[in-house]
């Protein structure tokens, strides 16, 4: 095959630095998206991605920075295609950067087939209605906000809460049942503290082959920060539907990855929109969290749980705002359950799994999955209610009802939604504590449960017996 002839010429028209952009001149033939080399005179070979074409000006992000370059001194080359990188089960068990650059000591991954970062657009005709449940060991997650198989569920937080924590757990112990599962973890914008804490934790999964991370720490180039998730879906996209496996990609912080992409719109002068993000903001978070799903003919599937820090909690902020019309639910992480001592903190009032329906129930989890979720949501939102009238009258006002739904969400809180944060329940396991925690209501209250699921699942009542 003969080479791109444009590989043979190298452009030295460097016009401007400006962050992390280039701006070279004079160029020819050049295409959006196209892959460059950047030979710098007496130092390290960089590469960079085409933003931007006008004429024969060319806009070059460099992946890793112009920091101690010099308009002089500096040739690129054009490769004539995308950022491609190679796929394949060779990934599983290594730790890289953000740019796939090994960090555990072992060589450069390698294959016999590539892939462009960016993926490929998948026709909507050939996806497959997400179904079966993953089940992650999480109580909450999996009793009241499942996780389906293909879904796009993100987790929103706020600074100072586990949501790393949380992260890493579904990460470690996440599973389908009888199919090959596989992680990949991309963190974005960490502090090497956290990343310490990533590679120790997952350690175990990825020494069985099971795992793959993509580590870019906070100080790292932040046009890494953008390449990272991109990586992470290329290499989940083959593993699933390739090699016929169930990938979970676990993507921490989009807020970090968002930042990124903000601060390179800038150094493009963009006009910003809202809060300074670039207005296409909606359409890039969209070309990855839509990379998720089934596929028409192919075993595998591709997960996205994507892990999102709100600032000040503020949920309208653009990032969780334009995640939440793109993804299918919403897991959240409330400070104030934080703040008694409960791990996960997760609102179960405020996070919604819209495909639960999809793969739980009958079938697929368990006869009474649904039915147990709906009737302790019901009867949570019901003791919230009256926790509220308590603080105005006391709780010694209030009616034996209400004191048993005062009294039936410290049971949910301290046994369904508390639990060790490296410790896996089953699904069984997670249903009975329910079971135990609906038995603390009044039996006339459990109109949601159908008199079968009652006499089935129910176990005697909590403190004497109610009617």
């Amino acid at each position: 095959m003969n080479p791109d002839p444009r590989n043979l010429v190298s452009y030295s028209d460097v016009r401007e630095l400006r962050g992390p952009l280039m701006i070279l001149g004079e160029t020819q033939g050049v295409g959006w998206d196209e892959f460059a080399t950047v030979e710098v005179d007496g130092g390290d070979e960089r590469h960079g991605l085409v933003l931007e074409v006008d004429g024969e000006e060319t806009v070059l992000q460099v992946l890793e920075g112009t920091g101690g370059l010099q308009p002089g001194g500096i040739s690129v080359r054009f490769q004539g295609k995308p950022l491609h990188i190679p796929v394949g089960p060779q990934w599983l068990g290594r730790v890289c950067n953000g740019r796939g650059v090994p960090l555990d000591g072992g060589p450069p991954v390698t294959s016999e087939t590539s892939e462009p970062v960016s993926g490929w657009p998948l026709n909507p005709v050939y996806r497959i209605p997400p179904q079966e449940a993953v089940i992650t060991g999480v109580s909450a997650i999996d009793a009241l906000t499942t996780l389906v198989r293909g879904q796009k569920l993100p987790i929103f937080s706020v600074p100072g809460l586990p949501h790393l924590t949380l992260a890493t757990q579904l990460a470690a112990q996440s599973r389908t049942g009888g199919r090959n599962f596989r992680v990949v973890f991309a963190a974005m914008g960490m502090t090497h503290a956290d990343i310490a804490y990533v590679r120790d934790r997952l350690e175990e999964r990825s020494a069985a082959g099971e795992l793959v991370l993509l580590l870019n720490a906070a100080d790292d180039p932040v046009i890494e920060r953008i390449l990272t998730p991109r990586i992470a879906l290329s290499i989940a996209e083959h593993l699933a539907y390739e090699e016929g496996s169930d990938v979970l990609v676990v993507m921490s912080d989009m807020t970090s990855y968002a930042e990124a992409v903000r601060e390179v719109s800038a150094a493009r002068k963009e006009i910003p929109a809202r809060r300074g993000y670039p207005g296409y903001l909606y359409s890039d978070l969209a070309t990855l969290y839509e990379r998720c799903g089934r596929v028409q003919g192919r075993e595998g599937s591709v997960t996205v749980v994507p892990v999102l820090t709100m600032p000040s909690g503020d949920m309208t902020h653009p990032v969780p705002d334009l995640t939440g019309y793109i993804t299918e639910g919403q897991i959240v992480l409330s400070p104030d359950i934080d703040a008694r001592g409960i791990y996960p903190p997760v609102d179960v009032l405020s996070s919604l799994s819209r495909l639960m329906r999809s793969g739980a129930g009958k079938g697929r989890t368990r006869e009474d999955h649904l039915d147990v979720a709906a009737q302790v949501l019901a009867a949570m939102a019901r003791a919230r209610q009256a926790s509220e009238l308590a603080e105005l009258v006391g709780q010694a006002a209030l009616g034996e009802a209400d004191r048993a739904y005062i009294e039936f969400r410290s049971v949910v809180e301290e046994k369904l939604l508390n639990q060790g944060r490296d410790e896996y329940r089953s699904l069984d396991e997670t249903l009975s504590i329910a079971w135990t925690a609906l038995a603390v209501l009044p039996r006339r209250e459990l109109s949601m449960l159908s008199p079968e699921l009652l006499d089935r699942y129910l176990p005697g009542p909590i403190g004497g017996a109610r009617l």
